[in-house]
């Protein structure tokens, strides 16, 4: 009769889980690359949990950042006090011109490329 496998995800932690794979990942990598995978995931849980620090004490309306779309994060309230949407708006329109522009030139290098039968 054949053996099933136990769901192990179930009966163990996360950080035991995650300890049996970097075991197999080593087994297979050079221990000068593995140090250098090593040391990226110890930044990127570092950074990771900087980050989640930061957001809760945001959440709380703690700090010096505001959490509003359309606002510069760390910009004092009254620096940041404009309207977002004119704003937006005038982006939007500038934004639509410079696509327009680069339609037209374009065009125009084409034009000029067939000139020179380079297309």
């Amino acid at each position: 009769m054949a053996k099933t496998k136990k769901d192990s995800s179930k009966e163990e932690p996360i950080e035991k889980q995650l300890w049996k794979v970097a075991d197999k990942l080593r087994k297979n990598i050079d221990a000068v690359e593995y140090k250098h995978i090593v040391l990226g995931l110890i930044f990127l849980k570092y950074i990771s949990d900087a980050f989640e620090e930061l957001y809760i004490k945001l959440k709380k309306g703690e700090g010096d950042y505001v959490l509003t779309p359309g606002r510069y994060v760390g910009m004092p309230d009254d620096e940041d006090d404009f309207d977002f949407n004119e704003r937006f708006n005038k982006l939007k329109v500038e934004f639509e011109g410079q696509l327009k522009e680069e339609s037209r030139l374009n065009v125009l290098i084409a034009e000029n490329l067939k000139k020179v039968k380079l297309v």
